[in-house]
């Protein structure tokens, strides 16, 4: 998955890459050329007393070190660019694919293992790049042209290099293969560690609520331990490799001096050969190190790559259809016809056998109680799931044959859970229509009931707005939430129960103006309360996923056994009627 992965997302960046190569060969090249360079000063130029020779040739030195740092810091920034380019592409392409998710994807992953897998992990193959293109390029060329200029120098002393290279080679493996699992291991509890916090972050009033700060400390704790457990364990592994490599590099320059002294007393090899030739085997030794650091990086940015690929091989549930439907007629009627739902792997389906039909322009509210089904039904209109049973009309068409953005601009969504981005009340209502203008927005807030609270914030429309919201109070959320809906002008308005959050007075003020100011467009209301339900056109009730009544208030009250227990529960007779 590493090299498919980077083939895939480093090709179109090819001119960089050949830019890397072509300076690092030029570099590598100079770099070889040296020890040659200073074998003949010391030849040629030290052991006779020649000093012109040794200026000359120092001068030669000197230019070709300059060329080498011009090479090197260009093949840097060719290379930088590359790895900078793919990791762009990467975070794009997890993003673009995420983006698409279905909710069961979306569950299937978790958010702190895709937040993971879209930084850190593309990190970390992004440094294996950056490192292949500044290190690993040069290190095999360094390796071949030491191996064959040192033979070149003397045969008899080769045989160190035949010795040395096999066991820093064999040393570094064997610490390599130990390494491997320790960074899935790592990859898993940084996942755990995201997970624990964001829990903490996202549910701090919660924890606070129940005391709970001592416990979720100590979770936490455990998980990081846990990840710096695997840290420690893998920073001692690497912490020993360095020292072996230096060892072998320490008493391969010994042997060289030791052997090529005696090779001199004989005759047989001049001093500046030895030391070009002790050069030449500190770069072949140094080649191998590299590669033995490269060596290092693969296994995590190969576990990485593993994760990011899983990601971007997994199709979404719901996808677009291959011949979508872009054209419909636009009247805001909703049909199930015999629709079923089930969560993979659960043994009940959640959803049984719904039929019903919304007409245009009419209000249908769904009730029932907790874990019956309304959410999940309302979900599969806009094709949050797909149904794994029956179809789900809207305006006459199955809606697994629209086009996907033509049926979002039908419908308008306001979640059980409000959620506000960060930027102003005016960028959050303009979320669904960038176009809108202030007029526009002023409206949907008069209808929303939120008019008020922001006409007295400090800056109006321009009042900053945190993350999640939590600047603003849950039932100040829930209105900016609708009135978000409202500036789209839908055909379809969904509250999933939206009206949880407001008092009945304010409940029954935006019920009032949506009658007024919406009457053309198709409401579907989830609601736990019963008098927010009570003028509507239809009401479905819903227990254990089926349809157990279907009628207006007073025909349920009537007919519904399950409906009447709802209603008594929360209105006196009186109310009821």
């Amino acid at each position: 998955m590493l090299a498919q992965l980077t083939g895939r997302y480093l090709k179109p960046h090819w001119p960089l890459l050949v830019g890397v190569i072509v300076f690092q060969l030029a570099q590598s090249i100079a770099s070889l050329y040296l020890p040659t360079l200073n074998a003949d000063i010391i030849d040629q130029g030290v052991a006779v007393g020649d000093t012109e020779y040794i200026l000359r040739v120092g001068m030669v030195m000197l230019a070709i070190t300059l060329v080498q740092v011009l090479c090197a810091i260009t093949a840097v920034y060719f290379g930088a660019k590359a790895a900078m380019a793919l990791g762009r592409d990467l975070r794009q392409a997890v993003f673009d694919r995420v983006s698409v998710f279905s909710e069961r994807e979306v569950s299937s992953f978790g958010a702190p293992s895709l937040i993971t897998r879209s930084t850190n992990d593309v990190q970390q193959v992004q440094m294996l790049v950056l490192t292949t293109c500044t290190l690993m390029v040069s290190a095999p060329i360094l390796a071949i042209g030491g191996v064959v200029l040192a033979l070149g120098l003397d045969l008899q002393l080769s045989w160190l290099m035949a010795v040395a290279i096999p066991v820093l080679l064999i040393a570094v493996g064997l610490i390599i293969v130990r390494m491997v699992p320790l960074f899935q291991s790592m990859q898993r509890r940084i996942d755990r560690v995201n997970r624990v916090l964001r829990e903490q972050l996202t549910g701090i009033r919660v924890v606070r609520a129940f005391v709970r700060e001592d416990i979720e400390t100590a979770r936490f704790a455990k998980a990081n331990a846990e990840l710096t457990d695997v840290g420690l364990r893998t920073g001692r592994l690497m912490a020993i490799m360095f020292p072996i490599v230096m060892l072998v590099l320490n008493v391969s320059s010994i042997a060289v001096l030791w052997f090529g002294a005696f090779r001199v007393e004989e005759g047989s090899m001049q001093v500046g050969t030895v030391m070009a030739f002790l050069q030449y085997l500190m770069q072949i030794l140094m080649a191998v190190m590299m590669a033995t650091f490269m060596a290092v990086m693969i296994p995590r940015a190969a576990v990485s790559a593993d994760r990011i690929g899983e990601v971007l091989s997994t199709e979404s549930s719901v996808r677009q259809p291959d011949n979508p439907v872009t054209t419909i007629d636009t009247t805001g009627s909703v049909v199930f016809e015999d629709v079923s739902f089930s969560y993979p792997g659960a043994d009940q389906p959640v959803l049984r056998n719904l039929s019903f039909r919304i007409a245009p322009g009419s209000t249908t509210a769904i009730i029932g109680s907790t874990g019956s089904g309304k959410t999940t039904l309302v979900n599969l209109l806009p094709r949050l799931f797909d149904a794994t049973a029956g179809r789900v009309l809207v305006d006459g068409v199955w809606v697994s044959e629209t086009d996907q953005d033509l049926l979002w601009s039908k419908i308008g969504i306001v979640p059980q859970k409000p959620y506000l981005f960060s930027g102003t009340v005016a960028s959050n209502l303009r979320y669904g229509k960038p176009s809108a203008t202030d007029d526009e927005l002023w409206r949907a807030l008069d209808i929303a009931q939120a008019k008020d609270f922001v006409e007295e914030l400090p800056d109006g429309l321009e009042s900053p707005i945190s993350q999640g919201g939590t600047n603003l109070s849950g039932g100040q959320r829930q209105r900016l939430a609708i009135a978000r809906a409202l500036v789209k002008r839908p055909e379809i308005y969904v509250f999933d129960d939206s009206f949880s959050a407001l008092d009945l007075a304010t409940d029954a003020r935006l019920r009032a103006a949506l009658a007024r100011h919406v009457s053309g467009a198709t409401l579907i209301i989830v609601a736990q309360r019963v008098s927010s339900i009570l003028s509507a056109d239809q009401i479905l009730v819903l227990e254990d996923g089926a349809i157990v009544g279907i009628g207006t208030h007073d025909e349920l009250l009537e007919s519904s056994d399950t409906y009447r227990e709802i209603v008594e529960s929360q209105l006196t007779v009186e109310e009821a009627t």
